[in-house]
């Protein structure tokens, strides 16, 4: 099967990194305060085999921005953010470039989800800077229904393809965060033109229930999980600081690998990592999958 290799995580990647506390910026502030850090990290996934650069504009948000009152930076940091994967790409000799728009509010609040009339237009803003300098915007972490269709509907400002992931419940895969359920994507997507289906930034664990869900849709689809420990059953932030959520110690690179092939085997096409999933991970599942005779596009 041919396959397309995401990267791994990048904001945990960059804090790591840094050696710096998580702050409300979270991977943007690493950007301002260690340039090069994320050209750095994105090498990393190259050389382990990903075809995939994502973006590192999950979290360029106005509503973030303006908490700490750089606003202004706004699409200067998300030119930062393209020059790296853009540089990366060029010494690599290959590669598509996913372009990353990361949920209003908060991730993991569905509760905080705007109205569709708020979030497409600031999507749709977000989607112009992006679409001259990527292949695809890459739409993640979608917790509602609600925000997956204003960010759906935002994006089509790019003329580029979309790629709708959603993040579902830890305990069961079948409903989003919101706990609504996976199949009501249908009407979304039937609604906005959609290039693939994707669930991300859960725990593997949950991820067999929602490609089972998205695999009837008609389109292709994968997943990338997280290496956190249960986020749903956690209590969640009322403000948009980092939350300290705790990174499982038995997620090794093997293990991660046995839930893609998994994956894999059920047809999906589009796979990696998310938050706590790095370059090891993605060197041992690239290996994995060609070693099972999968192409890596």
């Amino acid at each position: 099967m041919q396959i397309t290799l995401l990267d791994g995580g990048m904001g945990q990647e960059l804090v790591a990194r840094s050696g710096d506390d998580p702050t409300p910026l979270w991977a943007t502030r690493a950007m301002i305060d260690n340039p090069g850090l994320v050209k750095a990290i994105h090498d990393e996934y190259f050389a382990a085999g990903a075809s995939v650069a994502t973006t590192n504009t999950y979290n360029i948000l106005h509503d973030r921005l303006e908490a700490v009152g750089l606003d202004a930076l706004y699409h200067a940091l998300h030119l930062r953010a393209l020059m790296e994967a853009h540089e990366s790409k060029a010494q690599a000799g290959r590669g598509l470039i996913a372009g990353s728009m990361g949920p209003l509010g908060e991730s993991y609040r569905p509760d905080l989800t705007p109205p569709v009339s708020v979030s497409a237009p600031l999507y749709a803003e977000k989607a112009r800077i992006l679409a001259p300098h990527v292949d695809v915007i890459l739409l993640e972490t979608m917790s509602s229904l609600d925000l997956a269709r204003g960010a759906l509907q935002g994006a089509q400002a790019a003329g580029l393809p979309v790629w709708l992931s959603v993040s579902v419940d830890d305990r069961d895969g079948s409903r989003l965060r919101s706990g609504e359920p996976i199949a009501g994507l249908r009407d979304l997507i039937a609604e906005h033109p959609t290039a693939a289906v994707l669930a991300n930034c859960s725990m593997p664990e949950a991820m067999l229930a929602a490609l089972h869900e998205l695999s009837s849709m008609g389109l292709p689809f994968g997943a990338y999980a997280n290496g956190f420990s249960e986020i749903s059953s956690l209590p969640l932030p009322d403000t948009v600081a980092a939350p300290d959520y705790t990174h499982r110690h038995d997620l090794s690179p093997e293990k991660y690998t046995a839930f893609v092939m998994e994956w894999v085997a059920l047809g999906a096409s589009i796979v990696g990592g998310c938050c706590e999933v790095g370059p090891a991970h993605i060197r041992h599942l690239a290996a994995s999958l060609k070693a099972a005779g999968h192409n890596i596009l």
